[in-house]
């Protein structure tokens, strides 16, 4: 393989990996810090991708769409939290899973009514159709910004969670919430809080997603799958975890697609190297979380108190 086209995959394994971050961000906020376990994380994401796609095509302004996905996400979180999650927080966590289990049953039947079942493809502006040369690589100009977006979201969870007051009370609630809560702190306010982030950080997720995958019916369910792999991998609760796990994840899986086949070639004949090379790429990531399982369960990248 040319070092031209490695570089390639290795900048669309980073750009996936990014796209795995915005969700597992937010995700690890609501699991590790509020012990909330959220199955209709990736709904939300979903109905990012609808939303954006939704306004762009009635405008044709990427920048609007933006705009849209964060208030109306922001506002979908506060309505869902106010309703019924609250009401879930202190409860077991096998009620949470059946709840957000009816939700994503809810959120894929209520984009087949409003959307219809065929996909919704999402364009781009002529500013964002072009390329960008890379280390002497073309590359498109959208896939680098999904890059830049998840390099300043991850800059910005770092300045909230370690730089803020808000941050400050975050982590003294996943260390000891009763104690924060008996010093005058609304947990019931902060557990708001960090859910309509994670909303906000699913929807972004999902505007990113669109212009490549386009916005479908379900499209949230898999790639839940690979966030919980990553949130498992980093670290429950960590956003550090987070973030390298999610680089590690989706560099395993593209540079796995890539390389398997022409390495699998030396002892198969090509149709089945081309077909066994993306299904053990596949298998690899959840190779590697069972490892991390097995050999360091809080995960490589967890947590640090005190």
């Amino acid at each position: 393989m040319s070092t031209t086209l490695l570089l390639v995959q290795a900048l669309n394994g980073l750009q996936l990996g990014i796209l795995l971050f915005l969700l597992a961000a937010g995700l690890t906020l609501v699991f590790g810090i509020m012990n909330f376990i959220n199955l209709a994380h990736g709904s939300l994401y979903m109905m990012g991708a609808f939303i954006a796609a939704t306004v762009f095509r009635h405008t044709g302004s990427f920048l609007l769409a933006g705009a849209a996905v964060i208030a109306g996400m922001a506002a979908l979180g506060l309505l869902l939290d106010r309703i019924a999650l609250a009401r879930l927080y202190p409860r077991e966590h096998l009620d949470q899973v059946l709840a957000t289990f009816g939700f994503i049953l809810f959120f894929n039947e209520l984009t087949r009514i409003i959307w219809g079942p065929a996909p919704i493809s999402m364009g781009l502006p002529s500013w964002l159709s072009g390329t960008i040369d890379i280390l002497g690589v073309t590359y498109p100009l959208y896939r680098f910004l999904i890059i830049v977006v998840g390099l300043l979201v991850a800059a910005g969870c770092y300045v909230l969670i370690h730089r803020t007051r808000l941050g400050m009370l975050i982590r003294a609630g996943s260390t000891d919430r009763m104690m924060v809560g008996a010093l005058g702190v609304n947990i019931a306010r902060l557990n708001t809080l960090l859910f309509v982030l994670g909303s906000v950080l699913a929807g972004l997720a999902g505007l990113m997603a669109g212009p490549i995958l386009s916005a479908q019916t379900g499209m949230g369910e898999p790639i839940l799958i690979l966030t919980l792999v990553v949130i498992v991998i980093g670290g429950i609760g960590s956003v550090r975890g987070a973030f390298l796990a999610a680089l590690m994840v989706g560099l395993i899986d593209t540079l796995g697609r890539a390389l398997l086949p022409t390495l699998l070639r030396a002892a198969l004949p090509p149709a089945a190297a081309n077909a066994a090379g993306p299904a053990i790429a596949s298998m690899l990531i959840y190779v590697v979380m069972a490892l991390v399982l097995a050999l360091r369960p809080q995960g490589l990248f967890p947590v640090k108190h005190g």
